[in-house]
């Protein structure tokens, strides 16, 4: 079992968590990401620099995923292909991802698109906040009390 993780974007606070969460538990942590992130020294803990492009970090946690395994990321349409492939899915903001949510999740991002294609102001997300750090490490947890 291995925990990826869209690391490109993921905050720092999210990524302290899993360090000491793989340490702890002992699990194998993979940051994948098109450019160098630094990860604490541990047998557990590896970080995968992928080549620059669109998608490119995305691919390859898809190819390598398999059942089973959790991956970490806030990018809906790698969410639905790696719960194709049977993998979990939790948000850096502790939401957790299923099959039964993540298509109307990906129409919904598919309409904002669309709504900021016409010229639609969206806004983004609002900063990380303590609750949800809490949401995420709660989501975490429960996810390693069943291995």
């Amino acid at each position: 079992m291995t925990i990826w993780v869209d690391a490109d974007a993921c905050p720092k606070v999210i990524k302290d968590i899993l360090f000491r969460a793989a340490t702890r538990k002992q699990v194998k942590l993979t940051l994948v990401a098109n450019q160098f992130i630094a990860t604490p020294p541990s047998p557990w803990i590896t970080s995968m620099q992928v080549d620059a492009g669109f998608d490119v970090a995305d691919d390859e946690i898809v190819k390598l995923c398999e059942r089973g395994d959790l991956v970490i990321t806030a990018d809906i349409p790698l969410a639905a292909e790696v719960i194709e492939k049977g993998a979990l899915v939790v948000t850096p903001r502790g939401e957790q991802f299923t099959l039964e949510n993540v298509r109307q999740r990906l129409n919904m991002r598919d309409f904002m698109d669309t709504m900021r294609a016409s010229g639609e102001h969206t806004g983004g997300p609002p900063p990380l906040n303590q609750r949800d750090r809490q949401q995420f490490a709660n989501a975490l947890d429960s996810y390693l009390a069943k291995l």
